[in-house]
């Protein structure tokens, strides 16, 4: 492990301090790349424009001519938490905006798998439906699009992933409009938005232009913020890149879920989850809400998490949660055992002293498809490798393949390395799909070899020496007199997630003691600066020496009414 400092441009910070930012957030947010003020603005008259993304006046015209014609409308959701977000948004935003026939259909991730499937499309079309909209998904849904249309309906595709390729060029589906900032000709400067951040940005479109045609006015029209406290959390928890315009969204979903103006079912997942919403933070997103809402797409039906984002009853909401929070225990214990199961793999696969391979892959025909994802994210952080985890498909008639989830490093695109796999090993590859650091794939069982001597050839190729090796980016020393309680709550109300990093110090430190808690935490007794300070390093059971660098992250451990700053330690540089 190397810690390595970020650097802080000088300019930055003073600009940041000369109009009024703390010192401590001004060095942390010029280290992030802001260089005045006014990038922090989160105001939402600060957010892009809907209409520089491409399609989205297409989709409002689509959308208004079905309300005002009553046709059926059906929306096609993905079974994470992006998706389910999504699809809440939509059905939410759709009856705000007149919408009186609106209905929606998840796929199930074993039956159906990925996207707008053919068959899903006949599901849809049996419901009655006249037009189709995706959220969080379609792009890559080529013969699913074309079987809608050949049904009679007429397609929205809302999505936020990358589009097809076929023979190194890009196929988009035959819909009747698409939204997707990652489109081709689409210059919306935030692409990385997420899914459910884009179905509001359609939203957005479809208010403006029913405006247009007379429906509302400005005193009239509905008020769409009320959305905002889903669209943050799916931005969170999909974790995408949390540039300026996801920023924005998050904050404003955050100020919105504090003052305590949120969905019945979100405030029953925080009650679930033991969180608080009054002093909610991007953190709970990713950790604690987030997850819950996964389970049900990976271990039972995403139905029940949508469900619980779009009821306005209490009690129905709390016994929706309290569903959630059972299946994401459940959840947990399949992950903990297949997680050692993958450890086990993944060292057997290494030698005493050597080196991993370039790129990990590992199948086990007990493993649940639903958890691969996340135990390819913990090998991954582990052994800093990309890494691809699969499972026999529980589908009838496919248990000869393999659903395999992986998740990457810095330096290597997995949907191209994939698409670089499908190319040299024609057949190897049934389907896949995805983005740079998490992409998913189907292989016949009997190709899995083939298929780990492939990646592993094209992150060989890829990898260098210096990319392999693990480094955690800090933001240095801390100052002493930041180590206060009442600056790690300011921290804490921050938004930080994906490419905006919460802040990590470091800097060498005395370790006074140190004992084992829990029989797997590692509790500290430190001394930073020559004042002392406690510490604790979750899932660490090796000993430190005297004097040791570390990283670690501010927070306030509270003991009889006083909050007292402890170290979270992320790492160590011996």
């Amino acid at each position: 492990m190397k810690i390595i400092v970020r650097e802080a441009p000088p300019r930055s910070v003073w600009a940041l301090q000369q109009a009024g930012v703390h010192p401590l957030l001004a060095q942390l947010y010029a280290a992030r790349g802001v260089r005045t003020a006014d990038e922090l603005d989160d105001g939402l008259a600060r957010l892009l424009p809907p209409s520089a993304m491409k399609g989205t006046a297409e989709a409002a015209v689509l959308l208004a001519d079905a309300i005002a014609a009553n046709k059926r409308i059906c929306v096609v959701a993905d079974y994470d938490c992006d998706g389910a977000t999504a699809c809440a948004v939509a059905l939410r935003g759709l009856r705000l905006l007149g919408a009186t026939q609106v209905g929606y259909i998840v796929p199930d991730r074993v039956v159906d798998g990925y996207g707008l499937t053919a068959t899903i499309a006949e599901r849809v079309k049996a419901t009655g439906a006249d037009l189709l909209v995706t959220v969080d998904n379609g792009i890559a849904s080529i013969d699913g699009v074309a079987r809608a249309r050949e049904l009679g309906m007429q397609v929205l595709v809302t999505d936020h992933h990358l589009p097809a390729l076929r023979d190194g060029a890009i196929v988009l589906p035959d819909a009747d409009v698409i939204v997707n900032p990652n489109q081709p000709g689409c210059a919306f400067e935030s692409k990385a938005m997420a899914g459910v951040g884009v179905m509001f940005y359609v939203l957005l479109a479809l208010r403006a232009e029913l405006r247009k045609r007379g429906v509302f006015d400005a005193t009239t029209q509905p008020k769409l913020d009320a959305l905002l406290p889903l669209v943050a959390l799916g931005t969170v928890a999909d974790v995408v890149r949390l540039d300026a315009n996801n920023r924005r969204l998050v904050a404003q979903g955050l100020k919105r879920i504090r003052s305590g103006a949120l969905p019945a079912g979100l405030a029953a997942l925080f009650t679930a989850a033991g969180r608080v919403a009054a002093v909610a933070t991007s953190f709970d997103f990713g950790f604690a809400v987030g997850p819950r809402i996964n389970a049900a797409g990976r271990l039972s039906d995403m139905t029940l998490g949508i469900e619980c984002l779009l009821t306005d009853d209490a009690g129905r909401a709390d016994e929706l949660a309290k569903t959630l929070d059972g299946i994401n225990r459940e959840r947990r214990d399949i992950e903990a055992g297949m997680r050692e199961q993958a450890q086990y793999a993944a060292d057997a696969m290494i030698d005493e002293d050597e080196v991993p391979p370039p790129a990990i892959a590992i199948f086990d025909p007990d493993f649940h498809e639903g958890v691969v994802g996340i135990v390819a994210s913990r090998i991954k952080d582990k052994l800093h490798r990309p890494t691809f985890v699969f499972a026999a498909s529980q589908a009838p008639g496919k248990e000869h393949e393999l659903k395999g989830s992986g998740r990457s490093i810095a330096g290597f695109h997995l949907r191209d390395a994939l698409d670089l796999v499908a190319k040299r090993h024609p057949g190897v590859l049934l389907r896949f799909g995805g983005h740079a650091m998490a992409a998913g794939c189907t292989i016949n069982e009997e190709q899995f070899e083939l298929f780990e001597q492939a990646l592993q050839q094209v992150a060989h190729e890829w990898l260098d020496a210096a990319t392999l090796l693990r480094r955690l980016d800090t933001d240095g020393p801390l100052a002493p007199e930041y180590r206060r309680a009442d600056l790690v709550d300011t921290l804490h109300k921050e938004v930080w997630g994906q490419g905006f990093a919460a802040p990590t110090f470091s800097e060498e430190v005395e370790v006074v003691s140190q004992r084992l808690v829990g029989e797997k935490h590692l509790s500290l007794k430190l001394k930073h600066q020559g004042q002392p300070v406690d510490g604790i390093w979750f899932g660490h059971t090796e000993t430190l020496p005297a004097r040791v660098k570390l990283a670690f992250r501010l927070d306030a451990d509270e003991w009889q009414g006083i909050k007292r700053v402890r170290f979270l330690v992320e790492a160590a540089e011996i």
